[in-house]
This record gives structure tokens, C-alpha cells and sequence, in this order.
């Protein structure tokens, strides 16, 4: 009974992260040692149908460069600040590391290349959804330089396969009106009077780990006219296809049975408004203009 007891306790250490496993790198399925001081430079990230796009337009974009100092430490590159910061690289369990607030599963390591992939962790499990199913490979910049003699941004580039999936998603939204993706590259509206204003609103907030991808997923603008033909206030969604032309599709902060009507008069609002006093860039990906959503806060002022 006793020796149950024992064993159970141990087990209950290991999957708490405080077993022989965590405290010595021997025994786990990978070490970082082997490659400590050599810099990584992330050449791709895909999901794992191999895509660097998903259907809703999200990209993973290949940004990360890191170097093992210890078992127990890593440098990562902070874009913000243009250095290499160092963070305290934490074992968890199953492979499962985090570090800079991120968690990963060490796929691979050799002195050559390391692959990891990025999971969500929610109440100490790991999501079994999209967020997920992310890999990221990194090449050693040595490698990069001296055995495939190329540029690390030449690696990065989204492939023909991507160019293939985008071009046929905008096929698809393109047949349909109220049918949309993502732009990697927002709508723009340029103005063309001095009588009419645009503001893109940025969303992005660390605290609730809002990124800067949600400010082209999900796209925000405020736009005032002056010298309108009366004072008004409305927010909706327009879909925007690749001719630059607007369809209101949601209207917010109206009453259900107001919606129709309330549509209708923002419509036409879209239509006189922003057709000539902006000239309006469609959003796009890998230079393919297709229909895109945005959230769009239109206001209009007599004076």
C-alpha cells in the first residue's frame, strides 16, 4: 500500500512539472545544450496543411529569432525594442516549453534547424483547435548563409502553393456579395477633397492578447464628412469588393426592426459619400484584390 503511494505521489510530481523529468534535462526528449549559442532565424510558419494562410485570410508570418543560452534560458528578438531579450525558458512537460508568454512543443532541434510548434494553453490544457496547429521552422543563420547562401526574408516569402489557395478564395468570396476574407492588406480610402477625413482604428491590446494581426482581420475606420447635407452617426460592416465599391451588410446600435430601413439610408449614404470623396483601394493579399469586410464608423457634419 505504501509503495502505491509512492508511485502515485511521483506521478502526481511529474504532471505537476516538479518530477525528475523537469529538473534534469537528461531525461527529457530533447536538449538544448547541443545548440546553445547558436542563432535561429524563422524562415516559415504554416499550418499543417502546409498553407501560411487560413480561409479567413489569418496569416503566419515568420518574424522570430532566438538563441539557447542555457537549458533554462533563451534569447528572442523584440521587434519593439531591436534587441535580443532574454527570457527564462520553461519546462513544462511532453515537450511543451514557454517563454516571451508564449507556449511550444519542441518538434525538432539539431544544430541546423528547429521546429516548434505553437499551442494555446487554456487552464493548463492545450487547445485542440486552429490556434494550435501552428508550425514554425527556424534555420541557423550560419546555415542560412553558408550551405543555402540565401537571404533569410528570400525563405520567408509566402509560396506558389499560398498564391494558389488565395487566388481561388477570391474566387470563391468574389461570386458573393456579403461573402468576405480578410485583406493582408486592409481597404484604404484615400480622400480626395478637404472636406473628408479617415482615421484606421487600431485594436490591438496586449492585456487581453488582442495582436496586431486583429487590426487586418478585423479591420476599423472612422471616417467624418464635412459640409454633409445634415448632421448623422451610424457604424456597420460594408463588404468592399475589387472594384472598391461598398455593400452595407450589418448595421449596429439599431433596433432589430429598424435594420432594414436603417440599411437602405447608410447605403446611400456609402454611395454618394464615399464614392466621391474618396478614392477607395480594395484589400487585398499577395497582390490579389478580392472582397474584404471592414467596420466602418461613418459621421457626418453640416459645418
Amino acid at each position: 500500500m505504501i509503495k502505491n503511494l509512492f508511485f502515485g505521489l511521483a506521478f502526481c510530481c511529474i504532471i505537476a512539472s516538479c518530477g525528475t523529468k523537469t529538473s534534469d534535462p537528461t531525461l527529457r526528449d530533447f536538449n538544448f545544450l547541443p545548440v546553445k549559442g547558436i542563432r535561429y532565424e524563422e524562415v516559415k510558419r504554416r499550418f499543417s496543411d502546409g498553407l501560411s494562410f487560413n480561409r479567413d485570410g489569418f496569416m503566419q508570418e515568420p518574424s522570430w529569432i532566438v538563441e539557447i543560452v542555457a537549458e533554462d534560458s533563451i534569447l528572442a528578438y523584440s521587434p519593439q525594442k531591436k534587441i535580443m531579450q532574454g527570457f527564462h525558458l520553461h519546462y513544462d512537460h511532453g515537450n511543451v516549453y514557454n517563454f516571451a508568454e508564449e507556449w511550444f512543443k519542441v518538434k525538432h532541434i539539431s544544430k541546423d534547424s528547429l521546429v516548434l510548434q505553437r499551442v494555446q494553453v487554456d487552464a493548463k490544457v492545450i487547445a485542440k483547435d486552429i490556434r494550435s496547429d501552428v508550425n514554425m521552422t527556424f534555420y541557423a543563420q550560419n546555415y542560412i548563409k553558408n550551405t543555402l547562401k540565401k537571404e533569410a526574408s528570400t525563405l520567408q516569402k509566402p509560396t506558389k502553393a499560398d498564391t494558389i489557395f488565395i487566388r481561388k478564395r477570391s474566387e470563391e468570396v468574389n461570386k458573393n456579395p456579403d461573402s468576405a476574407y480578410a485583406g493582408r492588406i486592409p481597404v484604404q480610402f484615400m480622400p480626395t477633397t478637404k472636406f473628408a477625413s479617415v482615421e484606421k482604428i487600431s485594436t490591438v491590446n496586449k492585456l487581453i492578447q488582442r495582436t496586431a494581426a486583429y487590426d487586418y482581420m478585423f479591420p476599423q475606420y472612422k471616417i467624418v464628412i464635412n459640409k454633409a447635407y445634415k448632421d448623422f452617426a451610424h457604424q456597420f460592416s460594408l463588404v468592399v469588393d475589387p472594384n472598391g465599391n461598398g455593400k452595407v451588410k450589418n448595421v449596429y446600435g439599431v433596433m432589430p426592426e429598424d435594420v432594414d430601413s436603417k440599411r437602405k439610408v447608410i447605403q446611400a449614404l456609402c454611395d454618394y459619400y464615399l464614392k466621391n470623396r474618396f478614392k477607395i483601394i480594395p484589400g487585398e493579399t499577395l497582390g490579389i484584390p478580392h472582397n474584404s469586410e471592414i467596420t466602418l464608423t461613418l459621421v457626418g457634419k453640416t459645418f
